[in-house]
This record gives C-alpha cells, sequence and structure tokens, in this order.
C-alpha cells in the first residue's frame, strides 16, 4: 500500500468516527480557561501538565457525551417528532447527569494532587452541589454550542441541496424547451420543401440543400448554452433564404443587420430564430394587398436590439399544420428562466400587423455561462 492509499486511509478513519472533534472540545475548553486566569500559558500548564488535568478531562469528556447524545438521540427522537415536552424533560436530566458526572472531576482531581477539595478548590467536601454553580452553565453552553454548530449545519446542507434542485428543474426545464422548439422547426422546414417539390423541383433542391446546413448547426454548432451571436446571425440568413424561397416572391422579405457582428458576445440558441420563423409561418397571403416582413437587428455595446414585424391578415390560416403559438410560448419561457431582468420583449398584434420587440443584455462569451446562472439563482 502506498503512502497515498495510507493517508487517504487514515483520514476517512478519521471523520469516520469524528475523531477531530476531540481537538476542538479541548480548544473549546482551553480558550474558556484561559478566560478565567488571563494567561494563555498558565492555561496551558494546568490544563495539561498538573491535576487540574483531571478535572479538564471530565469536563471535555462528559459534555461531549452530553453534545452528542442530545444531537444524535433526543432531538431525532423526540423534537424532530414533535414530542417537545418530552425532549425538555430529558434534556434538563441530560444536562444534570453529566454536570454531575463533572463535579466528580473535581474530587479526583484533589485525590490525584493529594490534597483536600477545601484546599485545591475552596469548597467544603460536603457541599457537592456548589460545584454546579462551574459545571451546569458550562454544561448549558457547551449543548448550545452544539446544537448551534448543527443546526446551522443542516441549514447550509438544505439550503445548498434546494440550489442542486432548482438547478437541476431549471436545466432539466431548459432542455424540455429547447427540445420541444427543435422539432416544431423541424416540421415547420419539411412542410415547406414539401409545397416545394410540387411547385418547383430545382427550388426545391436548393431548398433542400439549404435545409441541410440549418440542421447541421442545429445538431452540432448549437449544443452549447451560449453561442457566438456571429453564428446565431448567420443561422437566421440561411433560414430567411430557405424561406423566401417557399413564398415565392409573394412576400417581400427585408434583413437589416449591423456588420460585423462581434463573436465575442453570446447568446442562447435559437432565441431570434422563434421570432422569425413566427414572422414567415403567420405572413398575410392577400393577393390584393402588399405581404411584407421587416427584420432589424442593432447592437449598441452588449445590447441587442431586435425587431420582427409582419403584414396579417383577417383570412383564417390555410397552412396544414397548426402549432397554436407553441413557439412564441416557449421563447418567452426560456427568456424568464435565462435573461431575468436582462430582457424586455414588447408584442402588438393588431388587425393587419404583428410587431415582437426584443432588447437584450448579452454577455461576453466566456463569462455568460457563469453570469446568466447567477441571474438565474
Amino acid at each position: 500500500m502506498n503512502r497515498l492509499s495510507v493517508d487517504t486511509l487514515n483520514q476517512n478513519w478519521l471523520f469516520k468516527y469524528k475523531l477531530y472533534h476531540i481537538p476542538f472540545w479541548c480548544v473549546y475548553h482551553y480558550f474558556w480557561f484561559t478566560i478565567a486566569v488571563a494567561n494563555p500559558v498558565a492555561a496551558a500548564k494546568s490544563m495539561f501538565f498538573s491535576a487540574y488535568s483531571v478535572k479538564i478531562l471530565f469536563y471535555v469528556a462528559f459534555q461531549a457525551l452530553a453534545v452528542y447524545f442530545n444531537l444524535y438521540y433526543l432531538m431525532p427522537r423526540y423534537m424532530k417528532k414533535g414530542s417537545l415536552t418530552q425532549y425538555v424533560i430529558y434534556l434538563s436530566l441530560t444536562v444534570i447527569c453529566a454536570s454531575s458526572f463533572i463535579n466528580g472531576g473535581y474530587y479526583l482531581s484533589a485525590f490525584f494532587a493529594g490534597c483536600s477539595v477545601k484546599k485545591m478548590f475552596g469548597v467544603d467536601p460536603s457541599d457537592f452541589a456548589s460545584f454546579y454553580n462551574t459545571s451546569f452553565p458550562s454544561t448549558v453552553a457547551s449543548m448550545t454550542l452544539g446544537m448551534s454548530i448543527k443546526l446551522t449545519k443542516n441549514w447550509l446542507q438544505t439550503q445548498h441541496r434546494q440550489q442542486l434542485l432548482e438547478k437541476e428543474k431549471l436545466e432539466t426545464e431548459l432542455k424540455f424547451l429547447k427540445y420541444q422548439f427543435n422539432p416544431h422547426f423541424l416540421f415547420n422546414s419539411i412542410n415547406s420543401i414539401f409545397f416545394l417539390i410540387h411547385k418547383n423541383p430545382g427550388m426545391a433542391s436548393a431548398s433542400l440543400a439549404k435545409f441541410s446546413e440549418l440542421l447541421r448547426y442545429q445538431l452540432y454548432e448549437c449544443n452549447d448554452h451560449q453561442i457566438p451571436l456571429g453564428k446565431e446571425v448567420t443561422y437566421l440568413e440561411n433560414f430567411i433564404e430557405l424561406e423566401k424561397l417557399r413564398q415565392n416572391n409573394n412576400v417581400h422579405v427585408t434583413f437589416e443587420a449591423d456588420e460585423p457582428l462581434p463573436d465575442h458576445l453570446g447568446i442562447a440558441p435559437f432565441i431570434l430564430m422563434t421570432f422569425v420563423e413566427n414572422a414567415f409561418k403567420h405572413v398575410s397571403k392577400d393577393a390584393e394587398s402588399p405581404n411584407w416582413i421587416g427584420i432589424k437587428l442593432g447592437l449598441a455595446g452588449n445590447q441587442l436590439d431586435f425587431y420582427v414585424a409582419n403584414s396579417t391578415s383577417t383570412q383564417p390560416e390555410t397552412e396544414v399544420v397548426n402549432y397554436s403559438g407553441i413557439g412564441l410560448k416557449n421563447v418567452k419561457r426560456r427568456l424568464d428562466l435565462i435573461y431575468p431582468e436582462l430582457h424586455k420583449l414588447e408584442i402588438q398584434n393588431t388587425a393587419n400587423r404583428f410587431e415582437a420587440h426584443l432588447q437584450l443584455t448579452l454577455a461576453e462569451l466566456e463569462q455568460s455561462a457563469t453570469t446568466l446562472q447567477m441571474a438565474s439563482l
């Protein structure tokens, strides 16, 4: 067995049996004894190199036993089960018993010192109760300290566990929303190519090539929580080109974006995409009035300004699949989860116009994951 294995075994043994508590209680009592004699050197000599060591040993041993008896037996058995009256009674008896054993340490210390209790401690040997003036409050203080440490540790563990559960719940919900969106986009794109196969096979072939690029991006390039803003915008441009082929010039599409877009700013995948897809899905199909989609993307520092608008029609939609606005519901929920207090979304839906205006605070790509995680917690 190598040196590292031996050290690890010893460390596990030390923590398994909680032997590290022994130095803690020794230091605890040394601290109070030092305050009592007002001399740390004299306190150390009295505790470890004199007959007083027996008395201190009784304090350390029996107060520690009382503390652990309370923490690991009385509290789980009575206090946590709501039997408060029984708990108080047994706790009081524990303090009295521990104090009584500690009082015996005074007599034993005098015996080893070879003198009387009266000479060593200034108390008549028959006055056993006088020692309670010191042992009883000291035991109460030790048990109070032990309970405080235990309750604080339990509270911290509960808080940590709650944070882990919240984080796990958040990640699970985000994954669910993302995977719920991906089939949405997939079916929409396949539906678009389906229309083109009957209308224009050559155009369908070009659309399929664009679709393969989009699918490759979706499967391999956007698995991180944050991706470069430039990649997301390139994805938008490819999607717009695909949809413009399907629209067959019936819809006038404009896309304006600040150039060049920096790659050091990160954004959650498909946040912007949902608004663009929604515009193409619900744009008007009127023959006598203009059908249009306008998209603008601006960046000032780390403030993203994204605007999407499209013409709408009062005629019922003729699309084969109706998603009932699931895309917008998902993106609103994702914005609340990923960018709490970091976004502003305004949506207006009038008789012949639909507008979505998103303002988003972006973070540096290498810092965005940590920043957004802290904000969401």
